[in-house]
């Protein structure tokens, strides 16, 4: 068999894998049995912390994968060691309560860099990728393991700090979409988890979750903004290549694949169409030099509008509670997301008028002033639908 009917081959078998693999961050259970799962998972997750360091073990492996790029021997052999003693478990643990299936891609995206039906590259950055996720996952899930141990000062203060190092191990991310894009989404991220342990030391649960959104909405944006964001995003950078080598562009095709898994869930649920569309797009069946730039930035636009108008639609439907200060803060955050492409599609003066509104919306949450509310709530969702329509 050819090498090049052995790369379409492999593609085929790992398409079919990374299609499955689409998580279910959102969805809930309260069973019993989902429960004592939970429990279970969080003391084995604190008793591998004890012996390995996630970050350490994903940068050994990364770095033996950035070989490839350097056009040198990588020993599929120690990463797939360090995967299978260090990383695994951790994969696996977010695959079983996300009913995600990384683990699998994974795997076999390392056996096929060592057996040469895939580019040794393209699996560098399917394994960087979506590990990335994994510790973002790993984080949101020791957030919701602080709003379960509220009150429990011992196991909160360590939860957050396997957060903080779940954010560290992702962290260069940010910093190389700051460069790009001239954003402050670190400092943003560190604001955010002052607020968490200020509103844990003051006993302040709203407090807390508002923090919270601050950091995994940022998160977002920056996965977004590596994704689908003109012009430094991976679906240009791909479309760009593409037009001087086409097999060389399959790995910026790859990258944007897998930073588009992190946020893919939330795109699906409230805008399944775009999410649809922009999983194609970066799908390494589908052919590299018909992506379209252009066109994936205005499927993540009318996505993340829609998002946010469901935010805000929930937090209207529950004023007076708490929740309806959070989604109130999360419709703000997702017009954040995508504030670059808002400034283009609305102007300036329409774009600042925009970012009034929504923090005026979130003080009449706050306020439980749901005459202002209920105004602000039109407008915001005239000017989304406005922003949904220009992207079409």
């Amino acid at each position: 068999m050819s090498l090049k009917v052995k790369l379409v081959a492999s593609l085929a078998v790992l398409s079919l894998i990374l299609g499955a693999c689409g998580s279910k961050e959102e969805s809930s259970s309260s069973t019993k049995s989902n429960t004592e799962q939970k429990e279970t998972n969080k003391k084995d997750e604190s008793a591998e912390k004890e012996e390995i360091s996630y970050g350490d073990s994903f940068k050994e492996a990364v770095a033996e994968l950035e070989k490839a790029k350097e056009g040198k021997e990588v020993d599929f052999d120690k990463v797939t060691k360090i995967y299978e003693e260090n990383l695994k478990g951790l994969v696996q643990k977010r695959d079983q309560e996300l009913e995600d299936n990384i683990d699998q891609t994974i795997t076999t995206a390392l056996q096929a860099g060592k057996d040469g039906s895939l580019d040794k590259v393209v699996v560098k950055q399917i394994f960087d990728k979506l590990m990335q996720k994994v510790f973002y996952t790993s984080m949101k899930h020791e957030f919701s393991e602080v709003a379960e141990n509220w009150g429990k000062a011992d196991e909160v203060k360590e939860e957050m700090e396997e957060a903080k190092e779940f954010y560290g191990i992702i962290q260069s991310t940010v910093e190389k979409r700051d460069a790009s894009y001239g954003t402050s989404m670190k400092d943003a991220i560190s604001a955010g988890f002052d607020e968490m342990e200020k509103a844990i030391g003051a006993n302040d649960q709203l407090g807390f979750q508002l923090g919270k959104q601050v950091v995994d909405k940022t998160l977002m944006k920056t996965f977004y903004l590596a994704t689908g964001a003109l012009p430094n995003g991976y679906a240009t950078k791909a479309a760009d290549k593409a037009k001087e080598d086409a097999e060389a562009a399959k790995v910026e095709q790859a990258e944007g694949w897998a930073f588009f898994q992190a946020i893919k869930s939330y795109i699906m649920k409230h805008s399944p169409e775009e999410g649809a569309f922009i999983e194609k797009q970066f799908d390494l069946q589908s052919d590299v030099k018909a992506i379209d730039p252009a066109a994936i930035n205005k499927a993540f636009v009318r996505g993340f509008a829609k998002v946010a108008i469901d935010e805000y639609t929930e937090s209207i439907e529950s004023w007076g509670e708490d929740k309806s200060v959070i989604t109130a803060l999360e419709g703000a955050l997702f017009i954040d997301v995508i504030s670059s492409d808002l400034k283009t599609s609305l102007g300036e003066q329409g774009y600042n008028g925009l970012v009034e509104n929504a923090q005026a919306y979130v003080d009449a949450a706050k306020a439980k002033d749901k005459a202002a509310g209920e105004k602000l709530f039109n407008e915001l969702k005239a000017s989304l639908q406005s922003v949904i329509d220009s992207a079409k």
